[in-house]
């Protein structure tokens, strides 16, 4: 591409160049250690090799890399060879965006720093830098993106189905007729969908629904996005391809952090018109990065096979659910329409204590609520270990 150029990456630059940015864009969280149970019963940091990892995480859309586990990984792909790129431009972020847009079903592909500028610019572009774009009032590009929609690119978002993860063909033909009732004649030029919905703990926009509104959209002359930040994850659960739920979509934004274990970064793809010049765009809002080598080639390691090694997890975590709700101390409950969070109720101990205790025999929870509730995650961690061997662990925790 214009502009690139090219640079093998081997051990010893990694280290050199490489390290401190390949350790100082994970998260704080991240330098915690992790508990992990081994032989003997006795607590450990994790270990350095991800695939040597017993730690199940039942938080998180994805494996949680520490940063030494990421230096791991990062090391063996740089032995393996590692082209790195320029301003986000060639290199393996070039080879990333060809493979996802393949998945996605899309003629081109766009590497972003953040899944906010995915969106922000899909929505910017499709409304042609003016009007109207109707979101979920739950969504994250409407409450939790700083309003960057409406103060960057100058377009007024309007939400609908406040408290629910899906919105109505009927709800949109009342807006779109209300709108039209303006005396200011300002187009609704885009509508954003996002599937699944975290606000809404994991459901998925109802499936009818949204092939309705996707025609009513259509007759309308409206341009479609999709917030797909988790839809890898839907798409192992309601078992339509990725490809296939994005194709009515003129643009589709999918995170490499949530669960292909990035650490940082997302794919916006669409049509090849749109996105060709969008490097300059992503650059005018501040997303031009020296270089995002560092992410791109972890992404591109953990997306082939996902589907197959996320369906293993999602096989495992049904089993654990279903033992779990045989226990008189322990109740599951999957959200309606749910993905891959489901609510755990532990009864009859402190939910610190049991959090603790359960965290010393290697498996991880989140703080749980007021009632005592943990919302709990499947990801790829659970298939570390045996059904039968979680089950023991979380029976052990609730004495000591």
């Amino acid at each position: 591409m214009k502009g690139a150029f090219s640079r093998g990456m081997g051990r010893r630059r990694l280290f050199k160049l490489g390290g401190a940015s390949a350790l100082g864009t994970v998260s704080a969280a991240a330098w915690i250690p992790v508990p992990q149970v081994h032989a003997m019963g006795a607590p450990q940091v994790a270990a350095d090799d991800p695939a040597k990892d017993t730690t199940v995480r039942l938080t998180g859309d994805g494996l949680g890399l520490t940063p030494r586990q990421y230096a791991h990984v990062l090391t063996t792909l740089a032995d393996r060879g590692i082209v790195s790129d320029s301003y986000i431009l060639g290199g393996v972020v070039e080879e990333l965006e060809s493979r996802m847009a393949t998945l996605l079903g899309k003629e081109r592909a766009i590497f972003m720093p953040t899944g906010t500028l995915a969106n922000n610019l899909a929505i910017r572009a499709l409304a042609g830098g003016r009007g109207r774009a109707v979101v979920q009032a739950e969504s994250h590009i409407y409450l939790d993106s700083g309003d960057c929609v409406q103060a960057l690119s100058n377009i007024t978002l309007m939400p609908l189905a406040e408290g629910r993860a899906s919105f109505t063909s009927a709800e949109l033909q009342r807006l779109i007729d209300l709108n039209a009732t303006g005396r200011v004649d300002t187009r609704i030029g885009v509508v954003s969908i996002e599937s699944p919905v975290r606000r809404m703990r994991g459901q998925v926009f109802d499936p009818a629904e949204r092939a309705a509104v996707i025609t009513l959209a259509r007759r309308a002359g409206m341009r479609l996005h999709l917030d797909g930040a988790r839809l890898f994850l839907e798409s192992d659960y309601t078992g339509t391809a990725v490809a296939e739920y994005a194709k009515p979509f003129d643009t589709v934004y999918v995170s490499l952090y949530k669960y292909l274990n990035a650490s940082f970064g997302a794919i916006l793809a669409g049509p090849r018109d749109l996105l060709d010049g969008m490097y300059h765009t992503r650059r005018m809002f501040g997303g031009g990065l020296s270089e995002a080598w560092t992410s791109a080639a972890v992404a591109l390691h953990y997306v082939d096979g996902f589907g197959e090694r996320y369906r293993r997890a999602i096989h495992a975590s049904e089993a654990l659910s279903s033992r779990l709700n045989q226990h008189p101390q322990f109740s599951v409950a999957r959200e309606p329409s749910g993905t891959n969070l489901m609510r755990l109720t532990v009864r009859g101990v402190d939910s610190a204590v049991f959090r603790q205790r359960l965290a010393s025999r290697g498996v991880v929870l989140g703080a749980a609520n007021a009632g005592a509730t943990f919302l709990i995650a499947t990801n790829e961690t659970i298939v570390r270990r045996p059904v039968s061997e979680l089950m023991q662990a979380f029976d052990g925790a609730l004495s000591a």
